[in-house]
């Protein structure tokens, strides 16, 4: 009896108990025999692979056209078993990627130097944390992370020849590390990685420094999303709509859909490794996320005082100890076996992250919590607004903003969800006196209490990672009702232009809803364009310059600024804009308004750089590619070839053209490149999962994914979506069970 908490089939642990309850040689032996003959192919028990079994049989998986999985289990339990099969069926080294990076152990695996990236996941991701949440959880919960962790270890079990980097066997505490489902894993507040190694440093084996960022990424974002909802008095069916459009590193999530006697009939984008639907729609309603900038995470400069080994921090005139915790890493780049164990330090406010300006910073977040786990389970259940706002109210996600819409004709927004009440007279958007009560945080906003708007009279909602205030039009003025910690975003060219385009539509069909997401006028170039232009209107006709632009300017000039495959002018006007961003010094009092940025990159630069700008483009598009009318989509490309984690790209490779360009220029669609080693640009991230929903008697969507569902090279739905992803041209999604039968191509258990 003394060993039933024992987990028999993981040794450490089996070994671990042994010498726990002091168990007897003779008695070791037998049960280590009983372990070796209970266990068979793939070291799990006979008990266990029968469990397996039996929750695989009440499974069954319909593979569409598209290689679209739709789960369908008896239960939600049975649901996210099939789930989790199918995704590492689709990519098992993605789904182990990223909970190899919650766990804070990519190093290990990783020949490139990603070791402070695992200190800070480690720091602020305390694996206890997260096994106590998971033995704390309601019963209903622990069935799914149970099931999570079962569908992921049967399907290692049934196909021996995949091996895990680094994960052989996967516990159902994981869910619990990686609550939210946003690509933001970790918000530390604006700690560097550089600031975490000046403090942690000196500890630390490594074969390589943190590199400063430059200006470009300091100052200019190119990530982001966009959502927007429709009302039913602009639509022509006189039913919400919902446009659901993150911009993520490509392949970042996979489109499945997941239905149970239950209740469950979620169909979406789910982040590799999780088990709910992140940004998707039920039968009754739907969501989508942007990636948020209200203020969720703090930091907190600490007064530390005494020697290291007796060190203490200033609060409310007491002098505290730091509380002690030493992290083990591992590298591969200087060997397997290689150890750093760094002695970590916390305070009342959180872990001690960093360095800045001589003083320690500690950092006070919620990145992961049982309360957000719940609440990503339950929207996915939501049949109504009512109910699909009691999730929120568990304000567990701390990194998105949530648009809405459902059967019932609402439309709303959130901006942000976790946000804590505070002392409205500190700048909360610097690190804040550690010293003082004064600072702590006062509770939990309500939902209510946060920026929302629901059933606006214009009819229509959007978010582009932008203002708030302009949510619903132009609201500055209720601005002074929220505390500035609520908004800080300013706006964007993206916001800007989808506005425009809502407000000048009064009947959307679903067909112009994804044509107004894949909008592609580069609104940026509005105010971009005409100091450059007038530099060369201004410049002497004796120089040179004047005669070697002359027909760059002219074509510029009579550019409609859409961006598209042909556009000779959408290749020159950004790769100079590119130039102007990357080579100049941030402009003076843009602060994080992106769109007066990019105006001022413009305005602020003089004539002569700005012209010289265009030549230095002008002479490499000459010298790379034998003249410097290249069209837009010679340059600007899509590849795909390879099932790899970081894709590497061949101009000697196959390669289809993309008219879309970034989103920084205020394209909807977002494509984002790199810009090095290769003549040509190739696609890295922006549009991932991209979907329109028609809430009407019926519900009615339209979805693209990432080139294809398939991450098996040699498969037809492997690049089956490349061009449509390109121009825009979305699939029928299948929702209905019907017409999943009608477009079937494989149906099976788990396992078969």
């Amino acid at each position: 009896m003394r060993f039933k908490h024992c987990i028999l089939n993981d040794t450490a642990n089996f070994l671990y108990c042994c010498m726990k309850f002091s168990i007897p040689l003779f008695q070791f032996i037998l049960l280590l025999s009983v372990l070796a003959s209970s266990a068979c192919k793939g070291g799990l028990p006979k008990e266990e692979i029968r469990r397996y079994e039996v929750q695989a049989s009440r499974v069954t998986i319909i593979r569409d056209n598209w290689g679209v999985p739709h789960v369908y289990g008896k239960t939600d339990a049975d649901a996210v078993f099939g789930v989790m099969y199918a995704q590492c069926e689709d990519n098992f080294a993605r789904v182990e990627a990223n909970y190899i990076m919650m766990l804070g152990r990519t190093a290990e695996v990783n020949e490139n130097n990603s070791i402070y990236d695992d200190l800070r996941m480690q720091l602020l991701y305390d694996t206890t944390a997260a096994i106590k949440d998971y033995n704390n959880s309601p019963t209903w919960l622990k069935q799914l992370c149970n099931s999570f962790a079962a569908g992921i270890n049967y399907y290692l079990y049934k196909n021996p020849n995949v091996k895990p980097a680094l994960i052989t066997r996967f516990q159902p505490w994981y869910p619990l590390l990686f609550t939210d489902g946003g690509i933001t894993h970790s918000r530390t507040g604006g700690i560097s990685e550089k600031e975490i190694e000046s403090l942690y440093g000196s500890h630390i084996e490594t074969t390589s420094k943190v590199e400063t960022n430059n200006h470009l990424r300091n100052n200019v974002n190119f990530e982001g999303s966009n959502a927007f909802a429709i009302a039913p008095s602009r639509s022509a069916g006189n039913a919400a709509m919902l446009y659901i459009n993150p911009h993520t590193p490509f392949y970042y999530r996979t489109e499945l859909h997941m239905v149970s006697e239950e209740g469950l009939n979620a169909y979406g984008a789910v982040t590799w490794g999780q088990f709910f639907v992140f940004q998707g729609f039920n039968d009754h309603c739907g969501w989508a996320h942007t990636a948020s900038e209200a203020d969720a995470v703090d930091v907190y400069e600490e007064k530390i005082t005494g020697d290291e080994n007796s060190l203490v921090y200033d609060y409310d005139g007491k002098r505290l100890p730091l509380e002690i915790r030493k992290i083990q890493l591992r590298t591969k780049a200087i060997g397997a076996d290689s150890k750093n164990v760094v002695i970590t330090y916390r305070t009342q406010h959180g872990p001690v992250m960093g360095i800045r300006n001589g003083k320690w910073l500690s950092v006070k977040e919620t990145n992961r919590s049982l309360n957000g786990l719940v609440q990503s389970w339950q929207r996915t259940k939501a049949k109504n607004m009512v109910e699909f706002k009691a999730a929120l109210s568990l304000r567990g996600n701390n990194a998105n903003n949530t648009m809405y819409a459902d059967d019932s004709g609402n439309i709303a927004y959130w901006h942000g969800n976790f946000i804590p009440t505070r002392n409205a007279s500190y700048d909360w958007s610097q690190p804040v006196d550690g010293s003082t009560s004064a600072t702590d945080w006062k509770g939990t906003h309500s939902i209510d209490e946060i920026i929302h708007f629901e059933n606006p009279a214009i009819g229509w909602l959007q978010n582009c990672n932008s203002s708030p205030y302009t949510a619903a039009g132009n609201s500055a003025g209720i601005a002074k009702v929220y505390p500035a910690y609520m908004a800080p975003e300013q706006e964007n060219f993206r916001s800007l232009h989808l506005m425009n385009l809502l407000s000048n539509n009064n009947k959307f069909t679903l067909e112009q809803v994804t044509a107004t997401g894949y909008s592609r006028y580069l609104s940026a170039f509005d105010s971009m364009l005409p100091p450059l232009i007038s530099a060369y209107i201004n410049l002497p006709n004796s120089n040179p310059l004047k005669q070697f632009l002359a027909e760059p300017i002219k074509i510029l000039a009579g550019w409609d600024k859409n961006s598209s495959s042909e556009s000779v002018p959408t290749t020159i006007a950004t790769e100079w804009a590119y130039r102007l961003i990357y080579t100049q010094p941030p402009p003076q009092g843009a602060a994080e308004n992106q769109v007066k940025m990019l105006s001022l990159y413009a305005q602020q630069s003089s004539p002569t750089v700005l012209l010289k700008l265009l030549r230095d483009a002008l002479l490499v598009l000459q010298n790379q590619h034998g003249r410097w009318q290249v069209p837009w989509g010679e340059l600007n490309r899509y590849q795909r070839a390879s099932d790899h984690l970081e894709e590497s790209f061949d101009d000697n490779g196959k390669s289809i053209p993309v008219p879309l360009a970034s989103s920084l220029f205020g394209s909807l669609p977002s494509y984002e490149v790199n810009r090095i080693d290769t003549k040509r640009r190739y696609g890295t991230s922006g549009n991932s999962f991209i979907a329109a929903v028609e809430f009407g008697k019926r519900v009615r969507a339209k979805s693209l994914i990432t080139g294809g569902q398939s991450f098996d090279p040699s498969s037809k739905h492997f690049n089956d979506q490349a061009i449509m992803f390109a121009e825009g041209k979305f699939k029928d999604v299948l929702f209905y069970k019907e017409d999943i039968q009608k477009n079937k191509e494989r149906v099976y258990h788990p396992g078969q």
